[in-house]
């Protein structure tokens, strides 16, 4: 197939002197170009005819490489990118380019986390910019606007046609009216938001995702089990929604009767309104160049091909734009097509002649070639390769086209009549919560990912296993072999793997578990299915998959230390997930975001909430826990109304185990650890959860009262703060004091010792945030 496609040596030229430019400069582009050009001359004297590839790449490699190599030149020289360089302030007239991309942060302490900025794409002086500004005013920009930005320029990321980046002050001032057909898109996104609303949470925030690349009110805790699960690329608009919507109006065309050319007609209006609508991604490009040849060919009465197809969308994107030839998700595309139609058909071959049905062949093996081909490029960007996606997109499959089809229908609806566009939402209902309960489920699997070296690096090298690993199928004897292998892997490392090294630990009384820069710690009752749970970290994912791997599934308590956001986060997934009796809180409800969204949390999974007061005991099987603090509540929180007030009034609580006392000390600063002092009760304790994840607010003395034999620090990795300070790891460590932190060594479990407890640690501390 490919000898017979001239085209496809052009493309691979394009797309390589393109891809050398952004890496190595223009006059590489350059120089790839000259290759190109020679090869095809060299080649048809060769032949002692020009024979069609030959005639292309001289063609296609000669006027791409004189465009890109301009392009690629004019962007590196541009007079922005040194002032970028220097910080300079500059005001810019430009052009909105793509929609805004919400930015979304993890809170901590008072900050409450979500997307407070957005990065906006726009045109101006000659130039790619991107510009970052607040979610205000900014946000609701459509592409085609016309504003004036002032800020200061930052140098944008190498090896990209964006020259700077805008850092705006203020907002954006002097805007014109977006196009029509924009506003109008802008409008019919917007109804499909309000529309989904009648489903739950989860669902309503995935399904204008899935249907046109909106993840603005995508759960955190569903971008991430998707991620884990393989199942990201539903989340961006790609060629498989271009091609269901085309494909599901040229079947209703057809089953009208209509022509070839109507049909084509038809199915590129749809196509190029769902551009519009989603916006020109470049995954949504490449399948709207490519069905758009293949809808020409179906005009002309052509018989289509794919292959040259996707040749052809290269050739032609990529010279209008350079920067797709290392854009993620126009590689992840056109990879993933180029495994449809040549890996795919093969396979689905061979399966039908051992008795395969047809059309079951075709949907057992598409997902198998997409992932495949594409999981070098998405290890080398995660650090991960995921040993689940094939099967959980083999799974989810199914429910993505009607789910899309219904989606599309009720945006279309929704300025008409909201109830049918409401009713085909609800229609869409139990599609979207196949798809989020197959991400939950997929995420949750012990073997799910498997850590891999990110960058080309670890993108070549997979390439490499991936290569071996065929070569050994087609071997039998080497199949046998690998098998062997395999097997006495599997006998050895399976059972580790799937309980964590032997985790959790028999007996074990209390875990801090890693959720990185927050705090969530259970502690052990005596029948091993329940416990209670302190604080829950910083996401809606950590939390979950730490009590997982514990067992638990009952908790008569979660008891939040203060209203933080590094120690709420993970509440709505615990109470969703869980059985819950009560969620404890303190006396201060500050600040009032975070109280509301607890209430919130709480009144929705029916749990209700009680006060914390200080003496207050609670008892069950082999655990009794008794508040130490706060014993007074500040009046005011002055002029740090998020930060040290909120830590010093957290509930302190220390719990008798058979591991002996642990102290929980919430996040307690300074004041806060004076007023435990002054109190004089008894403060000693074998265990301490070191207060505010290690910060150098600790009083030596309050270290010294509590006296403990072992502490344990929950603490982000590559955190910003400077946690744990190493002033309180040396005053612990100088009073006899094994200290060990969840950065550094995971999931800590606490255990009964003979003389004093024990320490024992999972190991594959969470990774920080890229």
């Amino acid at each position: 197939m490919i000898r017979q496609t001239p085209v496809i040596p052009a493309a691979l030229a394009v797309w390589a002197l393109a891809a050398a430019g952004l890496l190595f400069g223009w006059p590489c582009a350059a120089l790839i170009g000259g290759c190109a050009v020679a090869g095809g001359v060299l080649a048809a004297i060769r032949s002692l005819r020009w024979r069609p590839a030959a005639v292309l790449l001289v063609l296609v490699g000669a006027l791409a490489a004189c465009w890109i190599t301009l392009v690629l030149r004019d962007s590196e020289s541009h007079p922005l990118r040194a002032e970028a360089e220097h910080g300079a302030v500059r005001t810019l007239r430009v052009e909105v380019a793509d929609r805004p991309h919400p930015l979304r942060t993890a809170g901590f302490g008072g900050r409450q986390g979500g997307a407070d900025r957005v990065a906006l794409p726009v045109r101006g002086a000659g130039a790619d910019l991107l510009v970052l500004a607040p979610v205000r005013h900014w946000g609701e920009l459509l592409p085609g606007q016309l504003v004036t930005v002032s800020g200061r320029l930052a140098p944008a990321k190498p090896h990209e046609l964006t020259v700077a980046v805008v850092q705006a002050r203020g907002d954006p001032a002097d805007p014109t009216p977006a196009p029509i057909w924009q506003q109008a898109a802008g409008w019919l996104r917007a109804g499909l938001r309000q529309a989904a609303t009648v489903l739950p949470a989860e669902p309503a925030g995935l399904l204008p995702g899935l249907v046109v690349g909106d993840t603005s009110g995508l759960s955190p805790r569903v971008a991430e089990e998707f991620a884990t699960s393989g199942m990201t690329h539903l989340l961006a608009v790609s060629g498989a929604n271009l091609a269901i919507v085309a494909g599901a109006v040229l079947f209703g065309l057809r089953l009208l009767g209509l022509g070839p050319v109507v049909c084509g007609l038809g199915a590129g209006l749809a196509m190029a309104g769902f551009v519009v609508l989603a916006g020109p991604q470049p995954s949504v490009l490449r399948a709207a160049v490519m069905g758009g040849i293949g809808l020409l060919g179906l005009v002309l009465g052509r018989p289509r091909s794919a292959l040259p197809a996707l040749a052809w969308t290269v050739v032609v994107l990529v010279p209008l734009d350079p920067g797709l030839a290392l854009n993620a998700g126009f590689a992840l595309s056109a990879l993933a097509t180029g495994g449809l139609v040549l890996i795919a058909p093969r396979w689905a071959d061979r399966l039908r002649a051992k008795g395969v049905p047809p059309g079951l062949a075709e949907v057992l093996v598409a997902p198998l070639a997409a992932h495949l081909v594409t999981a070098p490029v998405i290890a080398g960007l995660s650090g991960e390769v995921s040993l689940v996606a094939v099967l959980a997109n083999l799974v989810a499959e199914p429910v993505v086209a009607p789910a899309t089809v219904l989606g599309v229908l009720a945006t279309l609806a929704m300025p008409v009549h909201h109830g049918a566009a409401e009713l085909l939402v609800h229609a869409a209902g139990p599609e979207a919560s196949w798809l989020v309960l197959v991400g939950r489920h997929a995420a949750a699997t012990p073997l799910a990912t498997l850590r891999w070296p990110g960058g080309w690096v670890g993108g070549l090298v997979l390439v490499a296993a991936i290569g071996a690993a065929v070569l050994v199928v087609r071997s039998p004897r080497a199949r046998a072999l690998a098998a062997a292998v395999l097997v006495g892997a599997g006998v050895v490392l399976l059972p580790t793997r799937l309980t964590g090294a032997g985790w959790p630990p028999t007996g074990w009384s209390a875990v801090a578990c890693d959720v990185g820069q927050g705090d969530a710690l259970v502690v052990a009752t005596g029948d091993p299915s329940r416990a209670v749970l302190v604080d829950t970290g910083p996401d809606l994912s950590a939390v979950i998959g730490c009590l997982r791997r514990l067992g638990v599934h009952r908790l008569p308590l979660v008891l939040i230390s203060h209203l933080h956001a590094d120690h709420i986060g993970g509440l709505a997934s615990v109470l969703a997930d869980y059985q819950v009796g009560a969620v404890g809180v303190g006396p201060l409800h500050e600040p009032g975001w975070a109280w509301q969204q607890v209430n919130r949390d709480a009144a929705s999974a029916g749990v209700p909430i009680v006060d914390l007061a200080l003496g207050q005991r609670w008892e069950w099987p082999g655990l009794t826990m008794e508040v130490l603090a706060p014993r007074e509540v500040p009046s005011t929180l002055g002029r740090d109304p998020a930060g040290t007030p909120i830590n010093d009034a957290s509930v302190v609580v220390r719990a008798s185990t058979p591991a002996g006392r642990v102290l929980l000390s919430g996040d307690v600063e300074l004041s806060g650890q004076a007023a435990l002092l002054a109190s004089g009760q008894d403060l000693s304790a074998e265990v301490l959860k070191v207060p505010h994840h290690g910060s150098r607010y600790s009083l030596p003395r309050f270290l010294e009262r509590v006296h403990p034999s072992v502490a344990v620090v929950s603490v982000g990795a590559g955190n910003t703060f400077g946690h744990p300070s190493p002033l309180v790891l040396d005053a612990l460590t100088r009073g006899g004091t094994t200290v060990l932190r969840t950065d550094q060594d995971g999931d800590l479990a606490v255990l009964p010792g003979s003389d004093h407890p024990h320490l024992a640690r999972r190991g594959e501390p969470r990774a920080p945030p890229h």
